[in-house]
């Protein structure tokens, strides 16, 4: 699977479970470290630990799964490595500290299309 559509799959799954504020980014022309950011917010700990186990359980019904998981315990920012596409689930807290669409402002923003409410 290419890592854009990989990252829109991405998306939609967090997008079903009602993440807040999912964001694509683009960043294969800027760094080595993969083609795209997934960024998605949760409301609380719970939440976060919940998407990011969609994520993972969606995936897995396609035989894809992460090559490198952070942030379980503390539930605050989880990070799915797939290799080509990183996840990036955060609580508001931790999403407003780290910031990473300001530190990767660079980046080109990917449009996906999401359900309405």
């Amino acid at each position: 699977m290419e890592s854009k559509e990989l990252a829109v799959r991405i998306a939609h799954a967090l997008d079903s479970k009602k993440a807040v504020d999912i964001r694509v980014l683009k960043i294969r022309d800027l760094t080595a470290i993969g083609d795209y950011f997934v960024i998605a917010g949760g409301n609380s700990s719970t939440m976060v630990a919940a998407l990011a186990d969609e994520v993972e359980y969606q995936l897995g019904l396609e035989g894809i799964k992460p090559l490198h998981v952070e942030g379980q315990d503390s539930r605050n920012w989880i990070l799915l490595d797939y290799g080509s596409v990183i996840v990036h689930v955060f609580d508001p807290t931790a999403r407003t500290y780290y910031n990473l669409e300001r530190l990767w402002a660079d980046a080109e923003p990917v449009e996906v299309e999401l359900e309405e409410d």
